[in-house]
């Protein structure tokens, strides 16, 4: 997400405003005329200091009048996010939108929480009916992309930032959800939109030129492709974090052995990714069935792999 919905911010309230309105809420208790407002605001008291228990206990009872019902839900919902009660948190969120189907907040707060409680079928849907009501909003429009990409509709989340040129044009964020969307669909398009992040982004990224790499050798752009998985080698520094070194190294030897058959300096390149550690065995599996690699590369390839030094 651009941001984190779970970091709510919260607003200055004095320890004075509680006093008063535990006053003010007592006087009507001992009347009998304590009315749900009173006990909202009683509940948000606690909820700006942070006491969520005795925030939940006031907005409780709060729900139960018409008309506080909605904002005590949603305060709730909030205090259940803020919390990790995800499922929780989108129930309350949902109790809203049962009465209010076209409050914006209510579902955007549902599609949050039904989010990271992995409900990405709900989250889509809610996601949906926002862009429906507000159509204009790029952020909006960027979190139901990144929900249709998690749930690999790539087609739909490129379409759905196609509308948002603006925001493709100056959030970098969005430029890469888009560039991974085309490359998913096997698009040529995403190159030109991984170029362009690149030439806009300006902190280093490793994965990203590990992507782009992966492209331009998929379209055959083999010069291209070597310079990305180069400049993604010089950037690798965590060797916990994928793309590790051997990542680009056994990437870098792959493309040398398929673009220039028998060069050296691809099987020296196969050799260190083995020695660091590489052991996908798929990604060997693929490069050794490459009918555009020589039998003598395989042999090489093959005696690296067994070698009892690096079993």
């Amino acid at each position: 997400m651009k941001s984190d919905p779970g970091r709510i911010r919260f607003g200055k309230f004095t320890f004075f405003m509680l006093v008063l309105a535990a006053i003010v809420l007592l006087a009507a208790c001992a009347t009998n005329a304590a009315t749900a407002e009173e006990y909202y605001d009683m509940g948000m008291a606690y909820f700006e200091l942070g006491k969520y228990d005795e925030a939940e206990y006031w907005l409780n009872r709060a729900k139960n009048s018409d008309r506080t019902m909605a904002a005590s839900e949603y305060n709730l919902g909030r205090i259940a996010y803020a919390a990790g009660r995800y499922k929780e948190a989108a129930e309350h969120f949902e109790r809203i939108l049962v009465r209010e189907s076209d409050n914006v907040m209510a579902l955007k707060g549902a599609a949050y929480s039904r989010i990271k409680n992995g409900d990405l079928d709900l989250a889509r849907a809610h996601y949906a009916k926002v862009l429906l009501l507000v159509p204009e909003s790029a952020d909006d429009g960027y979190n139901y992309a990144l929900v249709l990409y998690a749930m690999e509709d790539y087609s739909l989340c490129e379409d759905t930032l196609k509308k948002y040129e603006h925001s493709l044009e100056t959030d970098n964020d969005a430029l890469l959800l888009y560039a991974r969307a085309q490359a998913a669909q096997g698009k040529p398009e995403a190159a030109d939109s991984y170029d362009k992040w690149i030439e806009k982004s300006r902190a280093p990224y490793p994965l990203v030129n590990y992507e782009y790499g992966k492209v331009l050798v998929s379209l055959e752009l083999y010069a291209k492709a070597l310079e990305q998985f180069r400049d993604g080698l010089r950037l690798s520094a965590n060797d916990r974090v994928f793309p590790r070194e051997r990542d680009f190294r056994f990437e870098i030897g792959s493309l040398l052995l398929v673009a220039d058959p028998g060069n050296e300096e691809g099987i020296s390149e196969i050799k260190l990714a083995i020695e660091n550690g590489f052991d996908d065995a798929q990604a060997l599996e693929r490069l050794l069935n490459d009918s555009r690699i020589t039998e003598a590369d395989r042999d090489n390839i093959r005696r690296l792999y067994s070698s009892e030094t690096l079993l």
